[in-house]
């Protein structure tokens, strides 16, 4: 949606700066010259509708680019959120196991065979050494 309305901004922008440079010698019915070719003859009426539908065609463009933008944010700060609540929970869960494992638990560093490592509180389960290296 962001780039689209960029597109549209772009393109708007583009075409009305195009006929205003290419046809700065007007009258009441001119012909309208764009990029060397004669595509139609247009009335000043003709022109100030085509700049009223230019100005809302660029209008939909900003408005699309400015909506992509707070959507944007939006879904940062709901990332960061998640991360914040994940970090959180990580910090609850190694608090508890360090209850848990704390010093009234039956397993000692003396009760462990020479070499063992006690795994490290903060690391997941999964990449805690079992007994051996």
């Amino acid at each position: 949606m962001l780039v689209l309305g960029l597109l549209l901004m772009a393109g708007a922008a583009a075409f009305a700066g195009l006929l205003i440079a290419y046809n700065l010698s007007g009258g009441p019915d001119y012909t309208v010259t764009l990029l060397g070719s004669d595509p139609f003859t247009i009335s000043t009426l003709g022109a100030f509708l085509g700049g009223i539908a230019l100005t809302l065609i660029f209008g939909l463009g900003m408005w699309m680019l400015m909506a992509g933008t707070v959507l944007a944010r939006h879904r940062g700060n709901k990332r960061r959120r998640d991360r914040e609540t994940a970090r959180r929970a990580t910090a609850e869960r190694d608090e508890l196991a360090g209850r848990l494992e704390g010093p009234g638990s039956s397993t000692s560093a003396a009760d462990e065979p020479s070499g063992h490592r006690r795994p490290a509180g903060h690391r997941p389960q999964w990449l805690r050494p079992h007994g051996h290296h």
